[in-house]
């Protein structure tokens, strides 16, 4: 009975680590742009899912892992896996803030995971509101646009002759002055000399 006591809280940690990476890659801009934009394909959640737990089985399997190893990781598998090169640092960051927060996990400290868990809710709530909003508006604004529409069709048959009008005046056509007429040169053979454009 002790030893499944002992194993409750292993199995809560590593639930805990697992949630702290998921959160961590999910709010990892490079990584969030590059699954949205499809850069891996049409499975780049998918892959997303995959080094989530690429980097949880490592930290778990192999306990030297450190930050550095991680942020060797996270470079390749964007270049390999979403054709992008990560050069801007934030790999490091990333790499950074998963090693801090599993220190935090394994002393029993989940307060900074819960509030990112927390403020990562808030903002799929948000932008759950906001992508229904966003949908509502632009049906509406499809409704309007195809009323706009029909009334323009019949109003451009009509008013063609005064769009001309309230067009303005063209501006005026420069006139250059006529070209002179070069007249060939025929020597004493009769031959017609062949003089280029640009020597005339």
């Amino acid at each position: 009975m002790a030893s499944t006591t002992a194993a409750v809280p292993s199995d809560e940690k590593q639930q805990k680590l697992d949630l702290a990476i998921t959160l961590t890659l999910n709010t990892w801009p490079a990584l969030t742009l590059a699954v949205q934009s499809s850069w891996g394909g049409q499975n780049s959640s998918d892959k997303r899912d995959w080094l989530c737990g690429a980097i949880s089985d490592i930290i778990a399997t192999r306990p030297e892992t450190d930050s550095y190893d991680i942020e060797d990781i996270l470079v390749q598998v964007m270049a390999d896996e979403f054709d992008v090169a990560v050069d801007d640092g934030s790999a490091g960051v990333v790499a950074d803030q998963i090693m801090t927060l599993k220190g935090k996990i394994e002393l029993g400290d989940y307060e900074e995971l819960d509030k990112m868990w927390a403020e990562y809710k808030e903002r799929m709530e948000r932008k759950g509101t906001e992508q229904q909003q966003a949908m509502f508006k632009r049906v509406e604004t499809k409704d309007e646009d195809q009323e706009t529409d029909g009334d323009d069709d019949d109003d451009d048959d009509d008013d063609d002759e005064d769009e001309d009008e309230e067009m303005g005046d063209a501006p005026a056509l420069v006139s250059r002055p006529p070209r002179e007429r070069v007249e060939p040169e025929v020597d004493e053979d009769g031959f017609t000399k062949v003089v280029g454009k640009k020597k005339r």
